[in-house]
């Protein structure tokens, strides 16, 4: 069973940056993947970026490139999300997920084996 505890959401005007961390309890969650989720009020859970247990590959949603980073350090088990350039419709609750399906179905929400309770991010005007 691995837990996982998200953190490092806020409130930010727009354009400015957050970082989220997602820390587990076990080690073996450097054999999982790690990916972020994101559901805002009256939408379904959707992906927004997930990486490999090696951290030498990522996949992320394409409304997000170019201004997400997600990173892994495996001695601290710990994810990581870099967000810049925010913008008032990425404010939503953020989720920490680990899947051992990556290459396979880690691009849904049902992929994903385990949770952590999520992050509120709310991005101003």
């Amino acid at each position: 069973q691995v837990q996982l505890v998200e953190s490092g959401g806020g409130l930010v005007q727009a354009g400015g940056s957050l970082r989220l961390s997602c820390a587990a309890s076990e080690r073996t969650f450097s054999a999982y993947a790690g990916g972020w989720f994101r559901q805002a009020p009256g939408k379904e859970r959707e992906f927004v970026a997930v990486i490999s247990w090696s951290g030498g590959r990522t996949d992320y949603a394409e409304s997000v490139k170019g201004r997400f980073t997600i990173s892994r350090d495996n001695t601290k088990n710990t994810v990581y999300l870099q967000m810049n350039s925010l913008k008032p419709e990425t404010t939503a609750m953020y989720y920490c997920a680990a899947t051992d399906a990556y290459g396979r179905d880690h691009l849904r929400v049902s992929g994903y084996a385990y949770w952590g309770q999520g992050t509120q991010v709310t991005v101003s005007k």
